[in-house]
């Protein structure tokens, strides 16, 4: 019996010991899966999220100059960050010129007006692209280019409400356009030079719309790309007769 004890206390404090080395060796199992997992859930989601901030916050081609970003003292400036100052550069050489012939060819209050806020604001937004531009040791333009040159052709070719009609259109037609680029560069741009020049910017283009459509000759559906599809046919309908 003793014999029999013995190999039965042996036996109990085996599985005993082989207990709990397997509760040791399944705890280690389980806190290095945890971590795993917990490893796999940071790095995903981070993953995810950067790839759809990319695709959402993606700029509008840009005039790239081939000079890729640079370092200066107010940030890094990036090929963007330049097409925009050079815009707002060359959006002064024209604007700036067509409010001054509103100012001198039409008695309507409403395009004196909006002459009066495009000399003005362009005046000051061009004042501060040379500063920006002087400040980050960029070449600016001194001459609109050749579209914006035919804008001002067609102005002045322009008579009477012909010309105020087109005047109304080609520039609320392109500070439109400008509109969404200049709150895209605000909102991305690492460089407090073109940041400052972008909340100025923001501020005179959302002014010089509202002017342009106070005028009353802007035509919303020519301001897109794309002509408004046409209106469906009305139904044909039956008349009744009398009988």
């Amino acid at each position: 019996m003793q014999q029999g004890g013995t190999v039965l206390s042996f036996r109990r404090s085996a599985v005993g010991s082989m207990s709990v080395a397997s509760r040791h060796v399944l705890a280690t199992v389980a806190v290095i899966g945890a971590l795993a997992f917990t490893l796999i859930a940071l790095l995903v989601p981070v993953e995810k999220f950067n790839g759809g901030s990319a695709a959402a916050t993606t700029l509008p081609a840009a005039d790239d100059d081939g000079l890729g970003t640079m370092s200066t003292a107010f940030g890094p400036l990036t090929a963007q960050d330049r097409d925009f100052v050079r815009k707002v550069r060359l959006a002064g050489l024209w604007e700036l010129p067509a409010g001054r012939q509103a100012l001198q060819r039409s008695n309507r209050s409403t395009m004196r007006t909006a002459g009066e806020h495009l000399v003005e604001g362009h005046a000051e937004l061009d004042r501060r692209a040379l500063e920006v531009g002087g400040a980050l040791g960029m070449e600016l333009p001194d001459r609109p280019t050749q579209q914006q040159q035919e804008w001002l052709d067609q102005l002045t070719n322009a008579q009477g409400a012909q010309y105020e009609q087109l005047f109304a259109q080609l520039l609320r037609r392109a500070h439109g356009k400008v509109f969404s680029l200049v709150a895209q560069i605000r909102a991305q741009t690492r460089n407090s030079m073109v940041r400052g020049l972008a909340t100025d910017a923001n501020a005179t283009v959302l002014d010089h719309i509202t002017v342009l459509e106070a005028t009353g000759m802007v035509d919303f559906d020519g301001l897109t790309d794309t002509p408004p599809a046409a209106a469906p046919a009305p139904a044909s309908s039956t008349v009744s007769r009398p009988k």
